[in-house]
């Protein structure tokens, strides 16, 4: 029997959806259970087939069962060396090979000492940092976040260099960039699992947590069938299996704002039932057909064409006009359902070479 173990926290309603989910398929030798931990051996396997970490990054001693798991055999979504090694800074880098438009960004240092440091263990960072430079290339208004997550906490909009220093001084040892505003006319939160399913949501940063997530769409389906492709080039590039993306449209151009969120935010209340059901559904059919295709004691990781090209020597560079010629490349549609057995979305998720497919949110006629 093939065991799916979800690794979770303090969140409700999804772990349960998820797991009841991928029982109620009734899967040949496929079952899915709450991972439990009783002893962590060095050698000893997990037991689990596939593991769906929602925690990880807030627990290292998780983290750390993960990598032992996925090194027996075990398919983790996501691939926890690459998340360990991962951050919203290099995101953006690497963003720009795949020929998506993005913010223009900088790294800041920590206003305070990381612990167990000195001022001669920065010997090597000149001070003043030539700030004239760094606010002449991002320009104001701006915002200020930090380099490696967190979600909307320690974010900032800041007007001008003395706001900047104010509110700097508020972020302590963390590490934190400034990154250019994007003035947009639309705004979605896209979910991606698998590499190629996305989930094409209106969003609104700016409103009540439980307000973000929008039934309203005015975008055009051209439009959404870009910022879908864009979406699921980004999570096969960067190798992650369950992700969402945050994408700002100004002028009629997609800037990838935000795409590092392997945990992305699963409460029905908050992302809407329709929204939620597409989750636990894509998620949990995804899980079994990588538990079918798991091949014990093998590697069973995703590892992104980000690390594959680089171990084969064929990084890729940034190249002038790829941007223009990547918004050109649409994305199938898919209607907005969700399929209607585990047999039909695993048969879909294993064709190969093909675009993304995309599921729009509900649309509704906006209110006068």
């Amino acid at each position: 029997m093939k065991k799916i173990g979800l690794l979770f926290g303090q969140e409700n309603g999804f772990p349960q959806a998820f797991i009841d989910r991928v029982n109620e398929k009734q899967v040949d030798d496929i079952t899915a259970e709450a991972v439990s931990i009783d002893k962590v051996i060095q050698g000893i396997p997990s037991g689990y087939t596939v593991i769906l970490d929602r925690i990880s990054q807030d627990v290292p001693f998780y983290r750390a069962w993960l990598k032992q798991a996925a090194l027996e055999g075990a398919a983790v979504i996501n691939n926890p060396f690459w998340w360990s090694a991962d951050d919203k800074f290099v995101n953006n880098e690497l963003a720009q090979r795949t020929g998506v438009q993005v913010p223009k960004t900088a790294l800041i240092p920590s206003r305070e000492l990381p612990l167990n440091t000195s001022d001669q263990s920065f010997r090597n960072l000149v001070y003043p940092f030539d700030w004239d430079s760094i606010f002449d290339y991002i320009g104001f208004p701006a915002y200020m976040k930090p380099f490696n997550g967190g979600g909307w906490k320690h974010v900032y909009k800041i007007h001008d260099r003395e706001e900047f220093f104010a509110q700097h001084a508020r972020t302590g040892q963390l590490v934190m960039m400034l990154q250019e505003e994007i003035k947009y006319e639309s705004y979605y939160r896209c979910y991606c699992i698998g590499g190629r399913y996305v989930r094409v949501i209106p969003y609104d940063p700016y409103q009540p947590e439980n307000q973000r997530y929008l039934a309203e769409d005015s975008g055009d389906g051209d439009l959404l069938n870009i910022v879908a492709d864009q979406v699921a080039r980004l999570n096969q590039y960067l190798g992650y299996d369950f992700n969402s993306v945050e994408i700002a449209v100004r002028n009629g151009v997609p800037y990838v704002i935000d795409f590092w969120n392997p945990a992305p935010e699963t409460n029905a209340k908050v992302i809407g039932p329709d929204n939620f059901e597409w989750v636990v559904e894509t998620a949990a059919t995804y899980a079994i057909q990588r538990a079918q295709q798991q091949k014990p004691g093998t590697d069973n990781l995703t590892w992104g064409n980000f690390l594959q090209h680089a171990v084969h020597g064929q990084q890729t560079a940034i190249v002038p006009g790829a941007k223009k010629a990547a918004a050109k490349k649409p994305a199938a549609v898919t209607p907005a359902k969700t399929p209607k057995d585990a047999k039909e979305l695993v048969d879909a998720l294993s064709e190969k070479e093909t675009p993304a497919k995309k599921t729009p949110a509900k649309k509704t006629k906006k209110k006068e």
